[in-house]
Order: structure tokens, then C-alpha cells, then sequence
């Protein structure tokens, strides 16, 4: 790593050595410095000082594009793939108040449900927020309708909704003595870094991991075609947003370097699920 005389780290130096590694895009106009930079640096209009990149921007397309092949930002902007949510703040917020009306909400919405599919549209939904008056802001509503769209459809699971406001959302109480246990590394063939981020993810999923465990199962090996055990990272994805599991982009993503050390796009389904079920 590039450092200075006091032993200190040239950020910008360290990230100009990812970005150089880009693959070069053919451009029909502008200079050989704005090639060598890349087609995703923005430019000045008054042209008073050269553009340079964001170290932000730099760090996300450089480091984590290349310790995984599934990224966040990767995932978020891939066609039809909608992002990972960790509602639960939110839905913990809405706990009392969902409790004290959920009969009536739930009638609301098999009402508007006329082909019985589990589901009401995003514009029904908001309506129920305001008439049931749930206080919650835009941007909350906006990530449990992106949460809930399960089909990819346009659509809000409301039954999953309540299902999560109502019956999960209270944690098993342990002691210091009956702290979850996740898998020893030993037992996996490959596994990555225990960070903190991928701990404190698999144990706030916990209950709900364990509630669903067995038809999570099954649902993971219908997409299992060949029985191997193992399931692409997009079908990965698909089953825990099936399942309304509480995750961000993010946690995703650390799940995913602790899974797939190898960055074979593969995870072992079985191995995930055990974690949860010593």
C-alpha cells in the first residue's frame, strides 16, 4: 500500500490503482486523460479545474467489485432485482398500532383483493396508511412497499405485512448463556471473515429464520433444479425476499463474503440455514 513518511495511507493513491484497473469504454470524443480516467468521472462545466472521481465512487466500483461478484449497488441496479430491506425499525414502530386495528385492516385489504391473490396495489396500500393513520413518512412507505413487493409485480403482500407487524416481531429473551451460536467455520469446506456486521445480521433474522425454516427449505430446493445443494446468489436473494427477511444491501453482502469465500455465485444453502438451527 502506497504511504506516506509517517507511515500513513495515500488514499488517493490507493484508489487511483482500482480505477486504473477499469475496463477502458471507446469513446468518440475527448482527450487521452479523460480515457485513462474512465467514462463514470463526472466533469466541471467551467472547466477551472480538472474533474477527479469521488473516493466514495471509486471505493464502491473498485474494492467491492472486486472481492464479490454481487454487489449492493450491483444488485440494486440490475434489471428487475429490487433491492433488500431492512424494515424492521419501521415495522416495530407500527407494532402497537397494527395490533389494535389489524382485524379491521386486514378486512380493508381482502376487500380491495378481489382475485384473492394476498396482495393490493402500492396506491391501495398508501390509502390504508392515511385512513388507519399509521405515522409513517414517505421514505418509510416507500421501503415497505419495495419490501412486500415479493412478486416483483407492483404489488404489496399485505398479509406478509401484517403476518411480520403482528406475530415476529418478538424476540426470543436469552441470557448471556443462550446466545445464538453460528456454524463453526470448520464445518464449512470455505468460509470468510466473521465480521460484526454479518453477527449482528444473522442474529436479528434469527427469529424469523427459525420461525420459517422448514418452508424456506423447500422453497430453496425448488430452485435447487440439480440437487446440489447450492443456489445462485440471485435465487438466494428471491428466496429471502420471498420470506420478508430483514436485510440490507448491505448485510447481503457480508452474508454473502462469509458463504462464498471462493466468489463461485454459489451458496450453500444448508450450511446458511443450520447456522440458525444448532
Amino acid at each position: 500500500m502506497p504511504v506516506n513518511a509517517k507511515g500513513r495511507l495515500k488514499y488517493l493513491d490507493l484508489l487511483s490503482m482500482f480505477s486504473s484497473k477499469r475496463a477502458p469504454t471507446p469513446l468518440t470524443t475527448g482527450s487521452s486523460a479523460k480515457a485513462q480516467r474512465g467514462s463514470s468521472v463526472p466533469e466541471i462545466s467551467d472547466g477551472s479545474r480538472p474533474a477527479v472521481s469521488s473516493p466514495i465512487h471509486d471505493l464502491k466500483a473498485g474494492l467491492k467489485a472486486q472481492s464479490h461478484p454481487c454487489t449492493p449497488a450491483s444488485a440494486s441496479s440490475a434489471p428487475g432485482t429490487l433491492p433488500l430491506q431492512n424494515c424492521e425499525p419501521i415495522e416495530s414502530k407500527l407494532q402497537k398500532k397494527i395490533q389494535g386495528c389489524w382485524r379491521e385492516f386486514l378486512k380493508e385489504c381482502k376487500e380491495k383483493d378481489v382475485n384473492k391473490q394476498g396482495q393490493v396495489t402500492t396506491a391501495e396500500f398508501l390509502a390504508l396508511v392515511e385512513k388507519f393513520n399509521l405515522d409513517i413518512s414517505k421514505e418509510e412507505c416507500q421501503q415497505l412497499i419495495v419490501k412486500y413487493d415479493l412478486k416483483n409485480n407492483g404489488k404489496f403482500a399485505y398479509c406478509n405485512f401484517i403476518q411480520s407487524c403482528v406475530l415476529l416481531l418478538k424476540a426470543k429473551e436469552t441470557s448471556l448463556m443462550q446466545r445464538m451460536k453460528i456454524q463453526n467455520a470448520h464445518k464449512m469446506k470455505e468460509s470468510g471473515a466473521e465480521t460484526s456486521s454479518f453477527y449482528s445480521a444473522l442474529l436479528r433474522i434469527q427469529p424469523k429464520i427459525v420461525h420459517c425454516w422448514r418452508p424456506m427449505r423447500r422453497t430453496f430446493k425448488a430452485y435447487d433444479e440439480g440437487g446440489t445443494g447450492l443456489l445462485s446468489v440471485a435465487d438466494f436473494r428471491k428466496v429471502l425476499r420471498q420470506y420478508s427477511i430483514n436485510l440490507s444491501e448491505e448485510e447481503f453482502f457480508h452474508i454473502l463474503e462469509y458463504y462464498d469465500k471462493t466468489l463461485s455465485s454459489k451458496i450453500s444453502y444448508n450450511d446458511f440455514l443450520r447456522a440458525f438451527l444448532q
